[in-house]
């Protein structure tokens, strides 16, 4: 079997946050269509791979080359996947946007410079499992923004993904838990890190005093179980959960 994650793909994902009175903030997830080979049938953050159109707009920019093509693509893949615009300083015909970006339009193309406002977004957390020659392996980095008032209803790609709900953190782990969604084990970490908050400034907050580090999942045998755990003092109420319940992609 050839070794087809010999390097990690890098990879971004936006957390989209909606505000809501007198509660918890509404999340942005899709459910990733069942045919896909990453994640078929889960629910997830609109995301995916950071691609070489994300680093020539990217290096347009001043600052690190590296994150500002993972910002990029996280606002991209959020167009394409959710038809919402994020992290830009002036409206766009979306509906265009996300035509020409799904066509394979260079975002350079689409986006200039100048529309740009990478510093909405947040840095969460970044994630890379063990690399795996059986699997593909995302290097993914996770962004939170906050979206705007006045943004158009998202709608959902029905290509990569078949379904797109708002839902708060709670709400999703609980769906997930009667088995009404599947979620990874990523994603149900940063849910239950999500569910501490009751409003985008606290998130935000609270990533800003967690300086993001790498966290790879590892294997270890606890009472005799083994458990998949993260590392503690990342942000996360849980680091640990039994290799039988963790659902992997």
């Amino acid at each position: 079997m050839p070794d087809i994650a010999a390097v990690p793909i890098p990879a971004a994902t936006l957390v989209v946050m909606r505000e809501r009175v007198g509660a918890a903030p509404d999340l942005l997830m899709v459910e990733r269509s069942a045919a896909m080979r990453f994640a078929g049938g889960a629910m997830v953050f609109p995301g995916g791979r950071i691609d070489p159109g994300d680093h020539a707009l990217a290096a347009m920019l001043d600052g690190p080359r590296d994150e500002a093509a993972a910002r990029i693509a996280a606002i991209r893949e959020t167009i394409e996947e959710a038809g919402l615009a994020i992290g830009l300083r002036e409206p766009i015909d979306i509906a265009a946007a996300r035509r020409a970006l799904y066509a394979g339009t260079p975002p350079g193309d689409v986006l200039t410079p100048d529309m740009l406002d990478l510093d909405a977004l947040v840095s969460f957390a970044r994630w890379l499992p063990p690399l795996d020659a059986r699997h593909r392996v995302f290097d993914t980095r996770f962004y939170l923004a906050r979206c705007p008032a006045d943004a158009p209803p998202p709608t959902v790609d029905g290509n990569e993904n078949s379904r797109l709900i708002w839902t708060s953190a709670a709400r999703a782990l609980a769906d997930a838990d009667a088995g009404r969604t599947r979620i990874i084990f990523p994603t149900r970490r940063n849910l239950e890190r999500l569910a501490q908050f009751g409003s985008f400034a606290d998130a935000a907050a609270d990533a800003r005093a967690h300086p993001v580090e790498t966290i790879t999942p590892r294997q270890e045998l606890r009472d005799g179980e083994p458990h998949l755990c993260i590392p503690q003092g990342r942000g996360y109420p849980v680091t640990s959960e039994p290799i039988g319940s963790a659902e992997r992609a």
